[in-house]
């Protein structure tokens, strides 16, 4: 049976245990807006706060005199 000279650093051997891969994240179409957003997460489209296909806040403009 094969040992190895050398102790391997717990580096090397946790970048050796990583088995996760590099994704694109999903993305949804807002049914109301029509607008591309990560799931999950609230969009501005139109000046409009969006989550889960609900307004949930609208941007203020300031008036300057």
């Amino acid at each position: 049976m094969a040992h190895p000279k050398r102790r391997q650093s717990s580096t090397r051997r946790d970048k050796r245990r990583t088995h996760y891969k590099i994704e694109a994240p999903q993305i949804a179409i807002d049914k109301t807006s029509g607008e591309a957003h990560l799931y999950h997460r609230a969009h501005w489209a139109d000046g409009k706060l969006y989550y889960k296909g609900k307004v949930v806040l609208e941007k203020v403009q300031e008036v300057t005199e």
